[in-house]
């Protein structure tokens, strides 16, 4: 069965972060939008659960900080890795120029569901759980909306803008046809739960010891743990037992020995196929992607959810007020990549380095033993600046507009910020210990 036609300004496609993000601040300039999402509800484990200082600074720039952070959370200031025996501090968030000087660990579903509550309160936001995007809408060489499949049947929604936020396999991206630059990834992710105890101190984000990598996230009740491995050889991991992964992880992380007999089938281990690559070109008329669907990003540095709601950000500054006007947005489309590609290409790079890094790792068999230049670059801290400016605040980070905060009857005052001679030595500092770095791991680790 097929609907009648319904008719947006905007229409979003995936309820992710970036997604709901538009959404909501299409909704509170007063934009027609509609947003889709393919499942019943936010709940998916496994998700980037990290709200970075980026995003919290959007958060207050819009008049919701203090209600979100009323929400349950657990706050992260600091980051560690403990590299065989021994800790180092990567990145501390007491520096930060933001509001807030952490990170909040917090579901990513709670984080949707605040978000969309907060869009619920103006009448032209429109959210459709359990509506797939399936297919666009065309006139000729121009995108006019899309269909969905919904549990009552087949839905067409007409649009003057589609926006694709439905992720690294989008749909919308696939039926346009773009194309897409693919980077080479040298690595795959297992996701799995294991338990936190009270008594638990270990400070450790990171850790890397006998060719391993293990991440673990504290969620309290939980480590929300990330095992590295080397791309697609997961099948071999799997061929090689259940109790030898068991093994691998206790000996990388020794106080996790007993409580590994809780993983008691791969049924509770999820894999993330890595993948970093970026659309060439991130519209077409009629048709925007961001998010994942225009760049899909590595884990590393846990910032592809905070990328995304930048992008979100960017659009809504430059087509809200078109929008709400009924401007012909395409001339403009182009300007949001433009806003948005050299952070995505700069972070990007970034993490393609930090991946040569991650395949030395690999080759070690035995302990690690960590060469004296680089515990001198760690102890000395020349790196925190850099990584708090990738893993807090971003690249060149974008700010609410006064359009859209007009609209939502909240103004802040835009702040600016110099590029001084302190920034550029010590951004050149950073960059020279990250050099040190590679160079000493590529020979001794």
């Amino acid at each position: 069965m097929t609907t009648g036609l319904q008719k947006r300004s905007c229409c979003i496609v995936g309820g992710g972060p970036a997604g709901v993000m538009l959404g909501y601040m299409l909704a509170r300039s007063g934009v027609r939008v509609t947003v889709l999402e393919k499942h019943r509800d936010f709940f998916r484990d496994f998700r980037g659960d990290t709200v970075h200082p980026s995003t919290l600074e959007l958060l207050w720039e819009l008049g919701l900080l203090e209600e979100f952070l009323q929400l349950q959370h657990q706050k992260v200031t600091s980051l560690h890795v403990r590299l065989g025996n021994s800790t180092f501090e990567i990145a501390n968030l007491d520096h930060a120029r933001t509001h807030c000087r952490f990170i909040a660990i917090m579901p990513q579903w709670d984080f949707l569901n605040f978000l969309s509550e907060q869009a619920k309160k103006y009448p032209t936001f429109d959210l459709r759980m359990e509506h797939e995007a399936v297919d666009l809408r065309r006139q000729g060489n121009r995108v006019r909306g899309v269909v969905a499949r919904t549990p009552q049947g087949i839905e067409e929604i007409e649009a003057d803008l589609v926006v694709a936020s439905d992720g690294r396999h989008s749909a919308m991206r696939a039926a346009a046809e773009f194309e897409v630059e693919e980077s080479g990834v040298p690595i795959d992710v297992l996701w799995f739960r294991i338990s936190c105890r009270e008594e638990d101190r270990e400070p450790g984000l990171g850790n890397v010891n006998y060719g391993k990598i293990l991440v673990l996230i504290n969620r309290k009740d939980y480590y929300q743990a990330a095992y590295i491995i080397r791309k697609d050889s997961y099948e071999r991991i799997k061929q090689r037992g259940l109790e030898a992964f068991r093994q691998d992880i206790a000996q990388v992380v020794p106080f996790l020995s007993d409580r590994i007999e809780e993983l008691k089938s791969w049924e509770q281990v999820k894999l993330l196929s890595v993948q970093i690559n970026r659309l060439k070109r991130w519209y077409r008329p009629g048709l925007l992607c961001i998010g994942d669907a225009a760049h899909a990003m590595s884990p590393v540095f846990g910032v592809g959810i905070n990328l995304a709601i930048q992008d979100a950000v960017a659009a809504a500054n430059v087509l809200a007020g078109p929008l709400l006007g009924g401007q012909d947005t395409d001339p403009l489309l182009r300007r949001v990549q433009q806003r948005r590609e050299l952070r995505t290409r700069l972070t990007q790079r970034l993490q393609a380095i930090a991946h040569i890094g991650l395949k030395y790792v690999f080759e070690a068999r035995g302990p690690l033993e960590v060469p004296w230049p680089v515990r001198l670059v760690l102890r000395s801290h020349v790196l925190l600046p850099i990584l708090l400016r990738v893993v807090g605040i971003g690249k060149l980070p974008e700010r609410v507009s006064e359009t859209v905060l007009l609209n939502g009857s909240v103004v802040f005052k835009q702040r600016t910020r110099a590029i001084t001679l302190g920034r550029v030595v010590g951004t050149g500092a950073g960059i020279a210990a990250a050099a040190v770095w590679l160079f000493f791991s590529r020979n001794r680790l």
